[in-house]
């Protein structure tokens, strides 16, 4: 009897699916690939304004984001042009700066630990000791706990918590450190710090992350022969005599015999309402962050093209002029729940506004500014948190999206990772 070709629908545009229907389409299988936005990319995607192409995040690659990197020279990206990459250096701006040395891992952390100045020998030390004790475990833990909790029981000093700690946590779990999931937050350092030197350097996209992933990726997934429906929502999968029938918003149908739901996670229990499967796998709490554009006159440079800060609102501030030849245009990041979301977009505006002018005195008034807010920009990685298996218990149907079963907290990388390990299991199927 012959083996029925598979046909593969590929429910959102965002990194995992359009990482799984590249993968399926490379392996010369027919996908279809559903987004119910007019543009690819879901939380990784440009816009433009005032003439500007603006993500609607300025993210932060790193060097052990292995996936990614294979993933963008696979589509024909150059990485050395594409991506500003900075041997790892923290400026916090007031606090401290750490320069890693030329060195093996994780030796380069070490030393640039010893050689900060700004930190006080018992801080220096205390850092060194807590790197040990993970390295000695392996950077697994028994039990997973908050993050704050594990630094407080292994004595991490109050200033290296605020200074180095929690703004690590900040960028990479987008969780606030009293309830960040402290064993995914020591995955990334294990990546990060504890293999090639390379892999803790910061790469920052010097493209907006339209032309760096989701356009070169559709294009593709064109090329290879599989097709991608935007502004078409799925509302409903049902399933009879071993297929799925889908169902659009306008009531077109569509038959397949494999699906792979990579919609963000709380949009999933909709679509699969009339399947068997557990509702309890998307109940997940969520973390925003916020992107603060200011354009300040094209002459003006930070003196950092990444600065970092541990006072105030604004975490993380990117000079798009020396990144990406947007001159004078700065880019503020607040990650994670805050008092800032309680102000008006025009009070938030006004206190970034103050606090760069009293980190950068020479700052003019800006031109223009705004604000993108991801209200859901990532779920809540806390301690303890159950992620849903990507087989689920429904023949040939599989989940795809940074929340699914992974060791990494939301991030393209996570992503990635996600979509690849959803193709590979249609493909086993």
């Amino acid at each position: 009897m012959d083996v029925p070709l598979k046909k593969v629908a590929v429910i959102g545009g965002g990194l995992a699916g359009l990482t799984a229907a590249n993968k399926l389409t490379e392996a010369g299988i027919h996908v279809t690939l559903f987004e119910a936005a007019p543009q690819l990319g879901g939380r990784a995607r440009a816009l433009t304004w005032k003439g500007q192409r603006l993500d609607n995040g300025q993210h932060i690659l790193l060097g052990a984001y292995h996936a990614t990197l294979n993933l963008i020279a696979s589509i024909g990206i150059d990485a050395n042009s594409a991506l500003l990459r900075l041997p790892l250096t923290l400026n916090m701006h007031g606090a401290f700066r750490l320069n890693a040395k030329r060195l093996p891992a994780p030796l380069h952390l070490l030393f640039g630990l010893l050689s900060t100045e700004d930190l006080s020998w018992t801080e220096r030390f205390a850092a060194i000791r807590f790197f040990i004790w993970l390295k000695a475990k392996r950077f697994k833990l028994s039990i997973d706990e908050p993050l704050l909790n594990l630094l407080v029981r292994k004595q991490q000093p109050t200033r290296l918590i605020k200074w180095l700690w929690e703004p690590l946590c900040l960028a990479a779990l987008n969780t606030p450190i009293e309830t960040a999931s402290a064993q995914i937050y020591l995955n990334v350092l294990k990546d990060s710090f504890n293999q090639s030197k390379t892999d803790s350097d910061l790469l920052l996209p010097k493209l907006d992350l339209s032309k760096l992933l989701s356009e070169p990726l559709a294009n593709r997934i064109r090329s290879q022969g599989g097709n991608i429906e935007l502004n078409k929502a799925i509302e409903s999968i049902q399933q009879s005599e071993g297929n799925f029938h889908l169902t659009s918003a306008n009531q077109e149908s569509f038959e397949f015999n494999h699906v792979i739901v990579a919609t963000s996670p709380h949009h999933v229990k909709a679509l699969l309402e009339r399947l068997d499967t557990p509702k309890e796998i998307t109940q997940f709490e969520y973390q925003p962050i916020y992107t603060v554009y200011i354009q300040y006159p094209s002459h003006i440079k930070l003196p950092n093209v990444m600065t970092g800060f541990t006072q105030g609102i604004a975490q993380w501030a990117f000079d798009r002029g020396q990144l990406c030849e947007q001159h004078g245009l700065v880019a503020v990041i607040i990650s994670a729940a805050g008092s800032h979301q309680k102000l008006t977009q025009e009070m938030l505006v006004k206190a970034i506004i103050d606090e760069l002018s009293i980190a950068f005195p020479q700052l003019p008034t800006p031109e223009w500014s705004k604000v993108i807010a991801e209200k859901r920009a990532t779920f809540a990685c806390t301690a303890g948190l159950s992620h849903p298996k990507q087989k689920t218990n429904v023949q040939n149907l599989y989940l795809a999206g940074d929340y699914t079963e992974g060791n990494y907290p939301a991030t393209i990388e996570g992503a990635i990772r996600s979509g690849l390990s959803a193709a590979q299991l249609v493909m086993q199927s």
